[in-house]
C-alpha cells in the first residue's frame, strides 16, 4: 500500500501529490495537520526524524525528502514516464532539481513566514516561542532567525533576488518547450517547482515573472491540468493559515484556486527597490 503522510498546504507536499495524480498511482492520503504540531509528535518522528512532511510509505518501506519521493515514484511506477530515461537527461533533471531545492525552496520561507505564518508565533509568550522552536529537529534555526518580529529587508531581498533568477533561467529553459523536460505531462521537475510559483502567487508576487512570457504559459498550462485542481485545493491556504482554523478535509474543488487577499498581507518596501 502506498500512503502520503502530508500536509494540503505544504508545497513540499504538493509537488508529490502533482506527482502521483499525474501518474494515476492508487495512495492513501493521511493528512498532518500542523496547528496541532503532529509533523513534531512522536509517532510521526518515528518516521521521519527531521519532523517535516511529507512522507511517503510505501508497504514496509519509509522514503523522505520530496525531491527523493518524486525520483523514487518515478523509478518505482515508470508509466507515464516523468524523467528522461537517458543518462544524460536525468542528469540535467537532477541538476534542476537540486537548484530549486538550494535557491528556489528556500527563496519562498521567508515571505512565506512574514505574510502568513507570523501571526500565529507573534501570539505566543517568549517562552512558549523558544520552547516550539527548539522542538524542531531541522528548521529550530531558521524559527529563531525569523523570530516575532519576521525576516527583516536583507533576507527578504535575498529571496526575492533569488527566486527572480529561477524566472529568468525557466524563461530560457521553456523556449519552444512545453515543460522543462518532456513534452506530454510534466517532469518531476516541472512538479517540484510548480507549487513554489503558485505560493508566491498566493502571496503577491506574481510580478517576479510577469514579463516571463514562456513562464507565465508554463504556470498556466499546468494549472489546467486535472492533476493541478485535484493537488491545489481551494481555500486550504487561507483556511489554515490566515484564519488559523483547523484543517478540514476538503474536497477536490476543479479549477478553482483561492488567492489571499494582498491588501491584507504584510507589503514590504524592499519590493519597490528591487527593481526587477
Amino acid at each position: 500500500m502506498l500512503a502520503l503522510h502530508n500536509n494540503a498546504y505544504s508545497t513540499c507536499s504538493q509537488k508529490v501529490r502533482l506527482a502521483l495524480f499525474e501518474k494515476a498511482i492508487a495512495w492513501e492520503d493521511r493528512q498532518i495537520i500542523f496547528v496541532r504540531n503532529e509533523h513534531l509528535a512522536p509517532d510521526y518522528l518515528r518516521l521521519n526524524p527531521n519532523g517535516v512532511v511529507p512522507t511517503l510509505t510505501h508497504d514496509d518501506a519509509v522514503i523522505i525528502d520530496s525531491s527523493v519521493i518524486l525520483e523514487y515514484l518515478d523509478e518505482v511506477f515508470p508509466d507515464p514516464p516523468m524523467a528522461p530515461r537517458d543518462a544524460v537527461g536525468r542528469a540535467h533533471l537532477r541538476a534542476w532539481m537540486r537548484y530549486f531545492e538550494e535557491v528556489t525552496t528556500p527563496a519562498v520561507r521567508p515571505p512565506s513566514f512574514n505574510q502568513a505564518f507570523l501571526e500565529r508565533f507573534v501570539a505566543m509568550s517568549d517562552e512558549a516561542f523558544e520552547t516550539g522552536a527548539k522542538r524542531r529537529p531541522l528548521r529550530r534555526r531558521f524559527i529563531e532567525k525569523m523570530g516575532k518580529t519576521g525576516f527583516g529587508d536583507t533576507d527578504l531581498m535575498i529571496a526575492y533576488e533569488n527566486f527572480a533568477q529561477t524566472c529568468t533561467r525557466m524563461e530560457a529553459a521553456l523556449a519552444g518547450r512545453r515543460w522543462l523536460f518532456g513534452e506530454a505531462i510534466p517532469s518531476i521537475a516541472d512538479c517540484c517547482v510548480a507549487p513554489l510559483f503558485d505560493r508566491m502567487d498566493d502571496l503577491g508576487h506574481g510580478y517576479l515573472w510577469q514579463d516571463k512570457p514562456n513562464v507565465v504559459a508554463w504556470l498556466t498550462r499546468f494549472r489546467q491540468r486535472p492533476a493541478w485542481a485535484r493537488t491545489i485545493l481551494f481555500g486550504a491556504f487561507e483556511d489554515e493559515v490566515l484564519v488559523g482554523t483547523v484543517q478540514l478535509k476538503l474536497s477536490w474543488a476543479p479549477n478553482q484556486k483561492h488567492h489571499s487577499d494582498v491588501s491584507k498581507l504584510l507589503v514590504h518596501p524592499a519590493y519597490q527597490r528591487l527593481g526587477i
